[in-house]
């Protein structure tokens, strides 16, 4: 972070937003069924913020992305090409106030997707979670919440594990995907950890190329 010098007001606007925002609920359901759980979301992050913001006279402007692209090549289960692409960037930010200050910050995002989508995955994440360490949001029930808000599913306590979650079960589908027989594939499936070997959607996708490669064997 740059710019340190004279930066009263926009600190100062800085502890304003802060003290307004009083928290952002957990109301996006992620996942399902055993690994089902509740996660911020984007649109809530951002409606919340921009309006205190802009009552304080703030905005924030994206500069470079600084990306770090990934291309994973697989085959499938009936036999044609297939890629995930992982991206990482440490995106850059000018924070701006109406007194002509401003401060230079960069926040950090990956995300992985198997078409075009793994780019916006990582913006968003290193966006959302920059505001909310800047202006310290709590996340989670608000104290004053009515009471049909309901926090049954399980819930993570450190928002950077909202997206490690999702991640890691992509990498793990990712990895069994370039299974090319059904020893191989439990090659595969063994190297995975626990968690992901229990988890619905690795699952699935293992007993899809199993019974594929189970299918072929008959033929």
């Amino acid at each position: 972070m740059e710019n340190l010098k004279n930066i009263t007001n926009i600190t100062a606007a800085i502890i304003k937003t802060s003290q307004e925002i009083k928290g952002v609920e957990k109301t996006a359901t992620v996942g399902s069924g055993n690994n089902q759980y509740k996660g911020v979301s984007d649109k809530d992050v951002k409606e919340i913020v921009r309006s205190a913001m802009a009552n304080n006279g703030l905005c924030i402007v994206p500069g470079k992305i600084n990306p770090k692209t990934t291309i994973l090549q697989s085959i499938d289960a009936y036999g044609k090409p297939k890629q995930s692409i992982f991206t990482e960037v440490e995106p850059e930010y000018l924070l701006l106030h109406t007194s002509g200050e401003y401060l230079e910050l960069r926040g950090y995002g990956h995300g992985i997707d198997s078409q075009d989508k793994s780019a916006g995955k990582s913006t968003t994440y290193a966006l959302k979670y920059l505001l909310l360490y800047l202006f310290l949001i709590p996340t989670g029930k608000i104290d004053d919440a009515d009471a049909t808000h309901s926090d049954d599913l399980p819930t993570i306590s450190e928002p950077g594990k909202v997206n490690a979650i999702y991640d890691e079960v992509e990498t793990a589908k990712a990895t069994i995907i370039v299974a090319k027989d059904k020893k191989h594939l439990e090659e595969l499936y063994k190297s995975l950890s626990d968690k992901m070997k229990s988890n619905d959607e690795v699952n699935a996708l293992t007993n899809r190329l199993l019974d594929d490669f189970n299918n072929k064997q008959k033929k």
